[in-house]
């Protein structure tokens, strides 16, 4: 028997007692390797980008990564006085003189990607939304949205088909030159183009067919003056809704088979599909209850959908944005079903649900290239004011620590037996309304090993902390370090601080700089080395409810 070390409060190694679960990995037991899916992010105000809590913010996107992470932002040509508001944004990239002939401006669309390529970042440049000069129903064109507002009252004269399809390919055209000329062909080849937002509900005032006319305009646009471009989309909303899937596989059927509108040949450039994922929280009897499931089925379907075309299977497929529910900028004051946002429920929420996207993506045999966490900040808004964000006034949410968790995972997968409550089929089926969710996600790599461990469950409420025994098997060596990182009311939390302080709208600079910190992702106890027993280790956990551990087991 091992001897017994201590792991602060949370982590025993060598000594096994009754446990609610148990989970056993062998360390040669891979199955696939473990790409960066997490490693993405949107929003839709992109003039946030080169603000104060922007940069800073984005920076710690760029650092949380070994891999470049990939940004995309709505409104990139919308047209305005570059000023942000919710749910708004604009660079005024196009306008027309009097005789209606084209005037390009890219200032403040290359301060938006200055930003990104400077910190290491990538594009996943959507293209939209529709000029003032190119809509075919300019008035109203800017919208004046609130939280408390009808979300479709956003869907003004950006929204619609411009009155000339070849104008609005010469301006994605002239746009794409611009950017091989300012950064290079090599970078610009890294970056990923897409035409639109989600055209299958009021993001486009079209139809379907005009969809993908534009599309095609678009990508032949791209393609023109860029040839080794990356395009692809659509984007539509989750494909578990009859009237998204029917738009889906349209798009995907043109694609493949169908009259390109601007060729005449068959089929159009598809490098990657996109589609959407979303979630659906509840207020019920004073309490938030999430819904996991109804994201995974989203999921779920979109992955059977693509499997479906064998000319598209080996397609990369982006989850173009991928969240508990559909409004970054609905804040909780107004919607109390978005309260999950400032504490650990989001964070353990994340880590159930990519633990899933990743399985259901096996399950398809689909090539699973990346997720999209549409959320940013919002500046100079009230301290966390409940909007989807991952800091608020520059100060890290608890929810960016499970990115930082997801970062310093690596390598292969590896297979994780044992006393699953929920697999992904009954996550996606039932969503985790019974009992506690109680999950590893394994990986390996020529250093260590890594366990990320959540408890999770939909209904925000108290409740009794869950033990676990995790017992490791072939592991490669006498010896080992072990990191222990916690995200949960304590620890990597600065919401829980924040209230603490009385909930300051104004802090002082002490306390600024105590919530920077808490903010940050912290070790739950001090490293230790410990022994190994012909190739097998035993440890123990206790984990409360909505928190997320990561042991970080180095060699």
């Amino acid at each position: 028997m091992f001897a017994l070390l201590l792991f602060c409060q949370g982590l025993l190694i060598g000594q096994t007692t009754d446990s609610d679960f148990t989970f056993e990995i062998d360390v040669l037991d891979h199955v696939g390797a473990f790409d960066p899916v997490y490693a993405w992010f949107g929003y839709d105000e992109p003039n946030y980008t080169y603000m104060r809590d922007g940069r800073k913010l984005l920076r710690e996107i760029a650092d949380l990564s070994p891999v470049p992470v990939y940004v995309r932002t709505h409104n990139m040509l919308t047209t305005g006085d570059g000023k942000a508001a919710l749910k708004w944004g604009s660079t005024n990239a196009y306008t027309e003189d009097e005789d209606g002939n084209p005037i390009y401006d890219w200032t403040l669309v290359d301060s938006i990607t200055d930003t990104y390529i400077a910190l290491g970042l990538k594009p996943l440049m959507e293209i939209g939304f529709m000029p003032e000069a190119l809509s075919s129903q300019p008035v109203p064109y800017r919208h004046s949205w609130t939280p408390d507002n009808h979300y479709s009252t956003i869907f003004t004269g950006w929204a619609y088909p411009p009155t000339s399809y070849e104008k609005w390919a010469e301006l994605v055209y002239q746009w794409v030159l611009h950017a091989v000329e300012r950064y290079g062909v090599e970078e610009v080849e890294s970056w990923k183009w897409e035409p639109w937002n989600e055209p299958n509900i009021g993001y486009w005032q079209g139809t379907t067919e005009e969809y993908i006319k534009l599309y095609d305009y678009t990508a032949d646009a791209v393609k023109r003056a860029l040839p080794t471009a990356t395009v692809g989309g659509p984007h539509t909303t989750g494909p578990a809704w009859d009237k998204a899937e029917a738009f889906l596989r349209q798009f995907l059927e043109h694609c493949v088979s169908g009259t390109n509108y601007v060729t005449g040949q068959q089929g159009s450039p598809l490098d990657f599909i996109a589609f959407h994922a979303k979630g659906s929280p509840e207020y019920v009897d004073g309490r938030v209850v999430m819904n996991l499931g109804k994201q995974l089925r989203d999921v779920s379907k979109g992955f059977e959908i693509v499997a479906s075309y064998p000319e598209l299977k080996e397609i990369p497929i982006v989850i173009g944005e991928s969240d508990p529910e559909g409004c970054a900028a609905c804040s909780m004051d107004v919607h109390p079903h978005n309260g999950y946002r400032n504490g650990t429920m989001y964070p353990s929420y994340t880590a159930a649900a990519f633990a899933r996207k990743i399985d259901l993506a096996k399950h398809f045999d689909i090539n699973f290239q990346g997720a999209v966490t549409w959320a940013f900040e919002f500046e100079n808004q009230p301290w966390f004011h409940g909007f989807r964000d991952l800091a608020t006034n520059g100060v890290n949410k608890p929810v960016l620590n499970v990115f930082r968790m997801f970062g310093m995972m690596g390598g292969n997968q590896l297979k994780v037996k044992g006393d699953w409550n929920y697999d992904y089929v009954l996550a996606r089926d039932s969503s985790i309304r019974e009992s506690s969710d109680v999950g590893i996600l394994s990986t390996t790599d020529a250093d260590g090993l890594q366990l990320l461990v959540w408890h999770y469950h939909d209904i925000d409420e108290k409740s009794m902390a869950e033990d676990i025994t995790i017992h490791l098997s072939n592991l490669p060596v006498e010896k080992l370090q072990a990191f222990h990182y916690r995200i949960d009311e304590q620890n990597s939390n600065a919401y829980e601080l924040w209230k603490s302080m009385g909930q300051p709208q104004n802090p002082t600079e002490d306390q600024y700089l105590a919530l920077e910190k808490a903010g940050q992702l912290t070790l739950y106890s001090s490293p230790s080395w410990n022994q190994v027993d012909d190739g097998q280790m035993t440890l123990q956990l206790n984990l409360p409810r909505h928190s997320v551990s990561l042991i970080d087991l180095r060699w």
